[in-house]
């Protein structure tokens, strides 16, 4: 077999922690290779290994790319050999335009030498179309959703001489119909012969698009799969990944909502530049005791609507009218929503959940300081304590406490924004794509998180690109589109095709 990348006998070393440990890997050329593990496993370690972000000498083993012994010294030489990475994390400059960012470092210059701007818009506008966006190529990254920037990634990526396309949860900010297409567009460089290593949890996309797939647990390879026989299941991939069979996606739970904890009524909020709404006269409750889910399109208006209740972090003009146990309270402000039992996990964890360059400890206790205060100041062994139960409870995978939250893996670091958000004991959780780019095992273990949340009686709102997430998890689902809630449905009654029409409802059918 002709393989355009050969990884050997890879181990890599963090203080504390063997990250890798003889990890080897044999990738086809023109294949669609994904790699499988729980968070944690060394998934992405080993990608940032073959992109040179760890450089030839912090770690032990060979790589053979193009039939040639490759050590790379940093992102730049991995890419002039033609490997480009799009990391978990997206690496764009909000300030700048699209364009710009597809071209960052690789500029499009005249003849006299400065960057040609028309020809750098073109050219973008084409790489934008490629991947099925339509946006004006000179309009500022940071206006953009995370599923957009994801795509704006994927055409700066293309801009390059690329060999071999390295994707880290490429699809775990898209909804379904961009997933879809993403993958279409896969197969077409596929036929184009490039080469593709693909990282995702969602196994149902390996399935159907990888021709191999390599499993990762603990750092070690556990096995390489070939899907061309049809005889690889989801189920025989997950029991490499976690060691084990899982019961069931979604832990069992029974549903005994109380009384009403959260109304919002006649909820309107309009764009921060824009003049328009974004929210428009949205109303929804929730229960103690009960989990309800918002399902939505891309720019259905989905995460507006959850912080600008949070808070009003975000939008302008906002109205309407929040209820917390038949009470009006307001919530002006993060510290007044918190305050009235309102707690909010953003989807975008690396801009609006963390602080990356602090550590653990710092982290969970950060909206709750008031409680750990004695006379103004926090007792430092208290907060110790509560980071350390969080870090049990959640199996938060780190060495202790102290570990930097910016050098965790993408899971672990959702864990630390539940644990965050979990220590305030709010009566209300709200919930944004809490598993985005989190495998099925510790999907399991937030979901069992949420279970002891509403047994405990506090009311849980979960917001989801995945539709069978929301009908494994939730009692009833509130749909949204163009701003506007379409529909509700108890679960029960609730099927992946009519909440679908009930998501793509026309905004005038739905007034």
């Amino acid at each position: 077999m002709d393989n355009i990348l050969e990884m050997r006998s890879i181990t890599k070393t963090f203080p504390g922690v063997k990250a890798l440990s003889e990890v080897s890997l044999a990738v086809a050329r023109g294949e669609v290779h994904a790699i499988c593990g729980e968070n944690g496993a060394g998934k992405s370690t080993l990608m940032k290994v073959l992109s040179g972000v760890y450089p030839a000498g912090t770690y032990d083993g060979e790589i053979v790319f193009d039939g040639e012994v490759s050590r790379f010294s940093g992102i730049r030489d991995s890419e002039h050999a033609g490997i480009v990475i799009i990391h978990q994390e997206l690496a764009l400059v909000p300030y700048l335009s699209i364009a710009e960012n597809i071209f960052l470092g690789n500029e499009r210059r005249g003849r006299n030498g400065l960057i040609d701007w028309n020809k750098a818009n073109a050219e973008a506008a084409a790489l934008l179309d490629s991947v099925g966006l339509r946006e004006n190529p000179t309009t500022p990254v940071g206006q953009l959703g995370v599923g957009k920037q994801q795509l704006v990634e994927i055409a700066k990526a293309l801009s390059k001489d690329v060999k071999l396309l390295i994707l880290d949860e490429p699809t775990a900010a898209l909804n379904d119909t961009d997933s879809e297409h993403l993958l279409g567009l896969l197969r077409s460089l596929k036929e184009r012969g490039i080469t593709s290593i693909m990282i995702s949890h969602k196994l149902n996309e390996i399935t159907a698009i990888a021709d191999s797939v390599t499993i990762i647990r603990d750092g070690q390879t556990v096995e390489t799969l070939s899907l061309h026989a049809g005889e690889v299941t989801q189920d025989r991939i997950i029991r490499g990944m976690v060691g084990r069979d899982l019961e069931s996606y979604y832990p069992e739970r029974e549903s005994h909502p109380g009384e009403e904890v959260l109304r919002v009524e006649d909820w309107s909020v309009k764009h921060p530049t824009q003049d328009r709404l974004v929210v428009d006269g949205a109303s929804f409750s929730v229960r103690a005791g009960e989990v309800i889910g918002i399902a939505g399109l891309m720019g259905a208006g989905r995460t507006e609507l959850a912080m600008s209740i949070f808070g009003r972090s975000y939008g302008r003009d906002v109205t309407g009218r929040i209820f917390m146990h038949g009470r009006e309270v307001k919530a002006r402000s993060v510290t007044e929503a918190i305050d009235n039992g309102i707690a909010y996990a953003t989807e975008d964890r690396k801009k609006y959940g963390l602080n990356l360059i602090e550590d653990i400890r710092r982290n969970v206790s950060a909206a709750g300081l008031s409680k750990l205060a004695r006379r103004g100041w926090v007792d430092g062994n208290e907060e110790t304590k509560v980071a350390e139960d969080s870090r049990r409870s959640m199996n938060i995978k780190a060495p202790s406490v102290s570990s930097i939250v910016g050098k965790l893996s993408g899971g672990n670091q959702q864990k630390v924004v539940l644990s965050k958000w979990l220590f305030t004991d709010p009566d209300v959780l709200i919930l944004d794509e809490p598993t985005r780019g989190i495998d099925v095992g510790a999907k399991y273990e937030i979901y069992t998180i949420i279970n002891r949340l509403v047994a405990a009686g506090k009311a849980v709102v979960v917001i989801s690109s995945e539709l069978p997430e929301l009908l494994g998890i939730c009692d009833r689902i509130y749909t949204l589109s163009a701003g506007r809630i379409t529909g509700e449905l108890p679960v029960r009654e609730a099927t992946q095709e009519n909440l679908m029409v009930l998501m793509t409802k026309d905004k005038e059918l739905a007034a």
